[in-house]
């Protein structure tokens, strides 16, 4: 990475709309400063238009740097592609978020989905979010201070409600998301070097995926990501496990 700044850098996927966005702004106003990733560059630069407005009547002058980065992240090569660049043109992030996917077409069930759906579902929600931990997370590993928040879902819980079959791959990729943190969580200590990864169902919010009827704002589905992105954590706290609205559900 490159030299470090004195202010908390996160990077965040998703970034351009919904949940992302909503991140990305708390966390402006809380003297972050902001990598943007999303697939529409012009989406994207106007999202980062809205968070320098956002800080600029916030605190009167523009103080946190917004950069942006485009990328399908969907490609495997490109997504290494912009690893490469983030790694070269940032410090070392204190915070990733990984608040971008997609759900699987609607009649996708097991016995029915094609191996190009598969593919397209699983790149995007589970590929993607193992090479961006991959790549970026070790450098806020070895400095022992980083926290890792990845949106899953509650319909990739092993238990609960909501877990009776149906939208086979979104609910298998985020399963594996849950697997990922899991995994990555304890082999990094659980917290006790100064890495923390946890990862949150958000619910059924009003994003682009979730449609105009859900129940919640992006902004009350962005807000135990926040949380999580700014609580103080002091020894034998929890981390590695599945949040929602700030508690710890099963996986």
């Amino acid at each position: 990475m490159s030299s470090e700044s004195t202010r908390p850098l996160a990077v965040i996927t998703g970034g351009s709309r919904g949940l992302g966005f909503e991140v990305a702004k708390a966390l402006t106003l809380q003297g972050f400063d902001i990598a943007l990733i999303a697939k529409d560059a012009q989406r994207l630069e106007s999202a980062a238009n809205l968070l320098r407005e956002a800080d600029r009547s916030h605190n009167g002058v523009t103080t946190s740097h917004i950069s942006t980065f485009a990328c399908d992240l969907e490609q495997p090569h490109l997504v290494r592609e912009l690893i490469d660049s983030l790694t070269q043109s940032l410090p070392t992030p204190t915070t990733l978020v990984l608040a971008h996917g997609v759900m699987s077409a609607k009649m996708s069930k097991t016995l029915k989905t094609d191996d190009a759906e598969w593919r397209r579902v699983m790149a995007i929600n589970l590929d993607s979010v193992f090479q961006l931990v991959n790549g970026i997370a070790p450098a806020m590993a070895d400095a022992r201070n980083g926290r890792v928040i990845i949106f899953s879902a509650c319909l990739g819980r092993m238990s609960g409600p909501g877990n009776a079959g149906g939208l086979a791959p979104y609910r298998i990729s985020k399963a594996g998301v849950n697997a990922l943190v899991r995994n990555l969580a304890h082999e990094t200590g659980l917290g006790a070097r100064g890495f923390l990864v946890d990862a949150i169902c958000p619910n059924h919010s009003r994003t682009d995926m979730g449609g105009p009827d859900a129940p919640r704002s992006a902004e009350e589905g962005a807000a135990t990501a926040i949380w999580l992105a700014t609580r103080e954590f002091n020894p034998g706290d929890t981390t590695g496990v599945l949040w929602e609205d700030q508690q710890v559900v099963p996986w």
